[in-house]
């Protein structure tokens, strides 16, 4: 289902690397902290939690920080951030030709396959995320933006990581 008109080609990279770090000065200029999304998604699944079980919210620290007692959940700069990411991927998607339900895979591998190990592999980061209490954006873009030693580490990290595991995977894809 492609809901846009004809596909445009893709930005060239070095272009959107300098918009990507325009918009990550603005993000700390207008909201005092970088890019991430883990804030958000937690933001957002405390404040869902609270419409069902307040006094569970108030009970939990990290809960209650965050959306305990009169505090809103969605009263942060990182929800609206959240929110205007996805409606502009929307936007940018319709724009340029690209907003459409697709299953990309390479050809030894079937849509069910790609499915599950896309979804074992979403878990993975999100408990990565969350034992981190940040997410590899929040980490990569906003920790490197200031030069913080931890997330350049972390990014070595990431990449060697994915090397390694490309060599256990590649078969799927090629």
């Amino acid at each position: 289902m492609k809901i846009g008109s004809v596909e445009k080609p893709y930005i060239n990279p070095y272009a959107g690397g300098v918009f990507l770090g325009i918009v990550l000065f603005m993000a700390y200029y207008m909201t005092g902290s970088g890019l991430g999304a883990s804030e958000a998604a937690t933001r957002i699944q405390v404040f869902l939690l609270d419409l069902v079980a307040p006094s569970h919210v108030d009970r939990v620290a990290y809960f209650a920080e965050k959306g305990g007692g009169t505090l809103n959940a969605l009263d942060k700069g990182s929800v609206l951030m959240f929110a205007g990411t996805f409606l502009g991927g929307m936007i940018s998607g319709l724009i340029n030709g690209r907003l459409k339900l697709e299953t990309r895979r390479g050809l030894n591998i079937t849509d069910k396959q790609r499915w599950l190990f896309a979804f074992i592999g979403g878990a993975i980061m999100g408990y990565g995320a969350r034992l981190a209490r940040g997410c590899t954006s929040g980490q990569a873009l906003s920790g490197g933006a200031v030069l913080a030693a931890g997330s350049w580490a972390f990014m070595f990290c990431v990449f060697g990581g994915g090397y390694m595991l490309a060599w256990f995977v590649r078969r799927l894809w090629l």
